[in-house]
């Protein structure tokens, strides 16, 4: 990357190199590169284990990077062993960009989130798309099995600071912006969609078709 690129000339000082990054931030503490382990061990166990939300991201080389949220409750993600993770797939809008993606690249990384804690879990590895009888069965939610899960190979882990959380007051309802003025994925999808139907006349199509189920 040299910075020439018409899409950001209005923006002076971009940085296009490591050395340039580490001039202006300086270096990491040994302590934040050593923590990084390749493996799931007891504390990134109990961690998954009382996660009830994870975001996914994922990389289509011929179209975008795409993040996907995923949730259910806690411990929906089944740590199979020191190298391996389990995600269900649950009903949704059928668009699973996640699978798309991880066709042509199987590289995939997740951090999990806890209510409350201020720590997060970063994961990245590789998966695939499985269609495991037995390791499904093993992730029903009121006795239904998901179709899909991904199995995901562990490579990197590491638990990050809660300054993130710390500075959003992502847990602090007191400290929450009004979001009264958003709008909600039914006036979104109508908006940019540029679909000529009712909020109502949308949830009922979205119904019929069996894209609300909570499971």
């Amino acid at each position: 990357m040299d910075g020439k690129d018409a899409r950001f000339e209005n923006f002076a000082g971009i940085v296009t190199s490591n050395d340039e990054i580490t001039s202006i931030i300086g270096d990491p503490m040994p302590q934040a590169l050593a923590k990084e382990i390749d493996h799931l061990d007891d504390i990134c166990r109990k961690f998954i284990a009382a996660s009830p939300f994870c975001v996914i991201a994922s990389s289509n080389p011929e179209r975008h990077i795409d993040l996907s949220p995923k949730g259910d409750p806690a411990g929906f993600v089944r740590v199979l062993d020191d190298k391996h993770l389990a995600v269900p797939d649950r009903p949704g809008n059928r668009r699973v960009d996640t699978f798309h993606n991880l066709l042509k690249d199987p590289r995939i990384g997740i951090i999990f989130m806890i209510p409350g804690k201020g720590e997060t879990l970063r994961v990245a590895g590789e998966a695939r798309i499985v269609r495991d009888e037995r390791l499904r069965e093993t992730m029903a939610v009121n006795r239904r099995v998901p179709a899909l899960a991904l199995v995901v190979y562990v490579e990197r882990v590491f638990l990050h600071c809660p300054k993130a959380i710390l500075r959003s007051k992502l847990w602090q309802p007191d400290a929450w912006p009004d979001s009264r003025g958003t709008a909600s994925i039914g006036q979104a999808m109508i908006a940019h969609g540029k679909l000529g139907v009712t909020e109502e006349e949308l949830e009922k199509e979205a119904r019929k078709a069996g894209v609300l189920a909570l499971y």
